[in-house]
């Protein structure tokens, strides 16, 4: 078994099976993200002292980014959502509990939802936490920097990961720019399309069919 940052990478058959799928569908960045993202969020529940599944908070972390890819993008649905039900998909008939596995799909759905996640059951938190520690640097200093540099080393970076994991962002959503709404994924769309127009909340509330 693989440690990093004296955090054990999940080695079952069912992990190792995630591993080899999402190395073979995902891109280079989305791949090395997506553990980063593991193991930042098992830092924080390390810190923290919380008791969570570190296979399904493997799962969930893999799959995190999945609905950006054409193979598992749909028309219509959220990219997280996409994510979640490629995940879903992927554990049904794995042996896996019912409830873990909608655990996993909560976890992904949510992942973009800033103020929720953090209260709801660890593995939720947790992904959000990876995923705001590596997107945004959100609990950077919560983070050893020892620790830091052993994950970066492992599942480096690169250069340019900040433009390259928007460009990702938005290659994954600017067919169907309406599942933006209300999310942070909108401002993806405006940064990379500055003629891009937001849906309006209340000019929804105010142009919607009710009289009053």
């Amino acid at each position: 078994m693989t440690t990093i940052a004296g955090i054990a990478i999940p080695d079952s058959a069912l992990a190792r099976e995630i591993t080899e799928l999402v190395r073979d569908t995902e891109t280079d960045l989305l791949y090395h993200h997506s553990r980063r993202v593991f193991l930042f969020g098992a830092l924080a529940g390390k810190a923290k002292g919380l008791a969570y599944d570190p296979e399904l908070l493997y799962a969930a972390a893999m799959f995190h980014d999945m609905g950006l890819m054409p193979g598992h993008a749909s028309k219509t649905e959220r990219f997280e959502v996409d994510g979640a039900n490629a995940a879903r998909a992927f554990l049904t008939g794995k042996g896996i509990a019912r409830d873990q596995i909608d655990l996993v799909w909560a976890s992904i759905a949510l992942h973009t939802t800033p103020g929720i996640p953090q209260h709801m059951k660890p593995e939720i938190a947790l992904l959000t936490a990876g995923v705001e520690m590596d997107v945004l640097g959100l609990g950077f200093d919560s983070v050893q920097g020892a620790d830091r540099e052993k994950v970066v080393e492992v599942h480096p970076r690169g250069p340019s990961f900040k433009t390259g994991i928007v460009d990702a962002f938005y290659n994954g959503i600017r067919a169907k720019p309406e599942t933006t709404f209300g999310n942070v994924k909108a401002d993806v769309m405006a940064y990379k399309e500055p003629g891009f127009q937001r849906t309006d909340f209340v000019q929804c509330i105010l142009h919607n069919h009710w009289p009053s």
